[in-house]
């Protein structure tokens, strides 16, 4: 079973180390000493942590739609020629960039600090992991 070492959690989960550390110490967050005397999470608790803590963006488009992946942000950089724009955002920490119709951009008034909802259907989803052993 994987195990993090606090301040892998803490990037993990997107906080301070310290902040880690309260949840440990208030026992929200169980953590063991591995061999090497350091605390560590094992990898399941801090995913049941991770999920039991995440409070996604609502998404304030209103729309019904079929796909599950909505990424909720503000638009950081737009950058458009005659026919094509590349919209970047910043959803929950993470980057995502589309390539859209410069007409699209305007019909949507993306500008940096928009408030925008990027929304991925993908059959197609590639995951990796550090080190790749197959």
């Amino acid at each position: 079973m994987p195990q993090f070492r606090i301040s892998q959690a803490a990037s993990l989960l997107g906080v301070s180390d310290d902040t880690v550390r309260r949840w440990v110490d208030a026992g929200d967050l169980d953590a063991s000493v591995d061999d090497a005397g350091r605390k560590v999470v094992d990898g399941a608790d801090l995913a049941r942590f991770a999920v039991a803590q995440s409070h996604p963006t609502p998404d304030p488009s209103g729309v019904a739609r079929s796909a599950r992946n909505r990424f909720v942000g503000i638009v950081t950089d737009v950058v458009s020629d005659q026919v094509m724009s590349q919209v970047e955002m910043l959803c929950g920490g993470q980057r995502v960039v589309s390539l859209m119709s410069t007409e699209a951009v305007r019909e949507l008034r993306l500008e940096p600090g928009s408030l925008a909802v990027a929304v991925v259907k993908a059959t197609t989803v590639i995951v990796e992991t550090p080190g790749g052993t197959a």
